[in-house]
């Protein structure tokens, strides 16, 4: 399957729009994501042309208020960083995904809409 079609089964089985992200995008990943620490956590705000759409993080417990937390690498690395994200590329601004590679919960969440990203 190539990941054109991953991302469309993933947002067909979500009920979502698919809304792949163009290439170059920047997107805002956690430090911790190379560690191997599970689940991985995405969320996908909306952004204009050149910002920072989708955040990703791994592990339990809080999400880090530190502000070198996240830090910011075009979507092409992620297949270096954390192959596991790509498939949830494409689902559209407030939705969020987690998974451990086996197992996967995909939904909508409209406060991701209502908030904005400082």
């Amino acid at each position: 399957m190539t990941l054109n079609e991953a991302q469309q089964r993933v947002c067909q089985r979500a009920g979502a729009e698919f809304s792949p992200i163009p290439a170059g995008t920047r997107v805002a990943i956690a430090r911790n994501l190379r560690s191997g620490a599970m689940p991985i956590y995405g969320v996908r705000y909306s952004t204009q042309p050149g910002g920072v759409g989708w955040f990703f993080w791994a592990g339990e417990g809080e999400l880090s208020t530190d502000v070198d937390y996240f830090q910011a690498l075009h979507v092409e690395h992620l297949e270096e960083w954390c192959p596991l994200v790509l498939p949830y590329l494409a689902l559209p601004p407030g939705w969020r995904f987690l998974t451990d590679g086996e197992v996967d919960d995909v939904w909508f969440d409209q406060a991701v809409l209502d908030q904005p990203i400082s």
